[in-house]
């Protein structure tokens, strides 16, 4: 795997150096998971979406979306029950140092197209369970009025029932990451003639991290 080669780059290098490899850290231990099942929303304020597409051949240009929602159904004892569904405004896509006028022009029919489809939409059908606390989700994505398959890898990271007062609703926190084809939605503009990179990409790849909020804390029991 690609992350394997690195590693061995950076061994050789450092050692080509003279400098001893640094000691792995001792992973970080798991929390325990006290959240209860129920209906889970994003929490804004803790949760981001950000994606990478070939730019040229030269760079992963590198965006995101800045206001999008989910509702996951949790089951902590049945974890392939799980469910979720989301959406984004296309409109809140956040770009690097835009150019004057530049996310106006992605917003338009050449490529987003928000006048007419404003909004993405993705729910799951599927979910497989394929380590301790990993699945594979898998769903359908709706994007410039075309509906096709995405899959991404989704790790649960931890939650609890609730840290009252600071904290009084349930809180899960998911990582996860997938690719997709940015043609299988018919959004070709802009793809690289065949054999050269002299476009954008059509491979989009994701990363979403986000905490989610849930049924209130049970209350304290009294002195």
């Amino acid at each position: 795997m690609k992350y394997k080669g690195l590693a061995s780059i950076a061994f050789c290098f450092a050692a080509a150096c003279g400098k001893p490899a640094e000691a792995p850290q001792a992973a970080q231990p798991k929390q325990e998971i006290t959240a209860p099942a129920g209906e889970y929303r994003l929490d804004k304020s803790h949760a981001s979406l950000v994606f990478q597409i070939d730019h040229l051949g030269f760079s992963m240009y590198t965006a995101s979306f800045s206001d999008f929602g989910a509702t996951l159904e949790f089951n902590p004892e049945d974890p392939e029950s799980m469910s979720v569904s989301a959406s984004i405004k296309v409109p809140s896509l956040t770009i690097p140092a835009p150019p004057e006028g530049f996310h106006e022009e992605l917003m338009g029919p050449d490529w987003f197209n928000a006048r007419a489809h404003p909004g993405m939409s993705f729910r799951s059908t599927n979910v497989t369970l394929t380590g301790d606390r990993i699945a594979t989700v898998e769903g359908e994505l709706k994007m410039l009025g075309a509906t096709a398959p995405v899959t991404m890898e989704a790790e649960f990271i931890g939650g609890y029932a609730g840290y009252p007062p600071y904290d009084p609703n349930a809180r899960i926190g998911f990582s996860a990451h997938g690719t997709l084809r940015r043609s299988d939605f018919g959004f070709t503009h802009g793809l690289p003639p065949e054999g050269t990179t002299m476009g954008v990409g059509d491979l989009v790849s994701f990363e979403i991290n986000a905490e989610f909020t849930g049924p209130p804390a049970p209350a304290p029991a009294e002195e």
